[in-house]
């Protein structure tokens, strides 16, 4: 009879436990089944959400039409312009998405001028990259305007950068101005600031920096972008303090592409409160700088026919500032016309020179003397420099 009994618990036994088991499987398997019927669900929404949206706004409008559309971007058509015209023409689906797709991917400036072969079968991605790589001329462009280049510098860069064919239109409105006397900076030179005398009316007033212009631009319209970023540079703040200076917009302008020319940005308000004290003192500025813009040529060892030159910018000869910038400065430069080194100004600083040119370094000196023995240190680094690069 025990036997039996054991025989009975042990069959017991075995089916709880096989009943466990199971249990305890299929408490495993049920989330898993569970997870993968919802990811089919949401896969299956998924997919006809996203079959729908294709179908309305992302698949090719006609697949079935093989006709090959010619499709016309014209110079100065916008983004907007360029979406909406292949909207209408029944290339795209959505000018709104074909936008944002443009913007997402960093096309939307590189759309080029030009006319195109498509069809009503291409994605809306094969429209976007065919009119940003095709043959086209590009809608816009960048010029830019280096801190210190001269108006001569910048159409010459203009030139071998392709953005115009020559320099001479854009060296001639700079010359006069007078195309731009709605800038009320630019009227007040006209009016009162010698512009029959200076190289370029509007040196100095063209604000360094990268501008994106329409590739048909012209020159007029490449300088007005300048000419309004001047505004911007020279602040209210700027306006004020150089009425406290007693300096004029142009005076300030002029100051400023003398600092920029003659030292490193860590050097501006020093070579700034040497040039106010000069000022202040009744001295000439006697700036080589304004030699070389008179010349063309960056002399480091400048001779006697060079610092006698006939011209309203030489500051040997002038009393005072030259009678206009000699290059466009930096609103760096600007700052500092406005702000010496007002320790260097009270300490009185008269004069500076160049230490070995390759350095960009200047040494100060308080008093004539001391200035002597720095030119008489320095100037064998000057020659060497100018015969190294074949100037005599």
């Amino acid at each position: 009879m025990s036997n039996g009994r054991d025989t009975y618990r042990s069959v017991r036994d075995e089916r709880e436990y096989g009943l466990y088991w199971y249990s305890g499987l299929w408490q495993i398997i049920r989330p898993i089944l569970v997870g993968l019927t919802v990811l089919v669900l949401v896969i299956g929404i998924g997919m006809t959400v996203w079959n729908k949206l294709y179908g309305s706004f992302l698949a090719p409008v006609d697949p079935e039409d093989p006709a090959e559309y010619t499709f016309e971007i014209s110079s100065g058509d916008s983004l907007n312009k360029v979406a909406t015209n292949l909207e209408s023409a029944g290339l795209i689906r959505s000018k709104t998405l074909f936008k944002y797709y443009c913007d997402f991917a960093g096309m939307s400036q590189k759309i080029q001028v030009g006319t195109y072969s498509m069809t009503k079968g291409m994605q809306m991605t094969e429209i976007a990259d065919l009119l940003t790589t095709g043959d086209g001329n590009p809608l816009v462009r960048n010029v830019t305007m280096i801190p210190g280049e001269t108006v001569e510098d910048f159409a010459a860069r203009l030139v071998k950068n392709g953005v115009l064919e020559n320099t001479d239109r854009l060296l001639e409105i700079c010359r006069d101005g007078k195309a731009f006397q709605d800038y009320y900076y630019i009227k007040d030179v006209l009016v009162s600031g010698q512009p029959e005398k200076r190289k370029y009316v509007l040196e100095g007033y063209l604000a360094p920096n990268t501008y994106e212009v329409y590739a048909s631009a012209t020159e007029e319209e490449i300088i007005k972008k300048l000419l309004s970023q001047t505004e911007t540079v020279f602040t209210e703040e700027n306006q004020e303090r150089a009425e406290a200076l007693g300096l004029s917009m142009d005076q300030v302008l002029t100051l400023a592409s003398m600092i920029e020319k003659e030292a490193k940005a860590s050097d501006f308000t020093k070579v700034s409160a040497v040039f106010h004290n000069r000022l202040k003192e009744g001295m000439k500025l006697e700036s080589d700088v304004t030699i070389h813009y008179i010349t063309g040529v960056r002399k480091m060892a400048l001779t006697d026919s060079d610092l006698t030159q006939d011209s309203p910018y030489n500051t040997y000869r002038v009393s005072g500032l030259p009678v206009g910038p000699i290059c466009n400065p930096s609103a760096e430069a600007i700052r500092a016309a406005l702000y010496p080194d007002e320790s260097m100004i009270n300490e009185k600083y008269l004069f500076f020179c160049a230490k070995e040119p390759e350095s960009g370094e200047l040494y100060f000196s308080k008093t004539l003397d001391q200035h002597k023995r720095a030119v008489e240190a320095y100037s064998g680094f000057w020659k060497q420099y100018d015969e190294k690069r074949g100037i005599q």
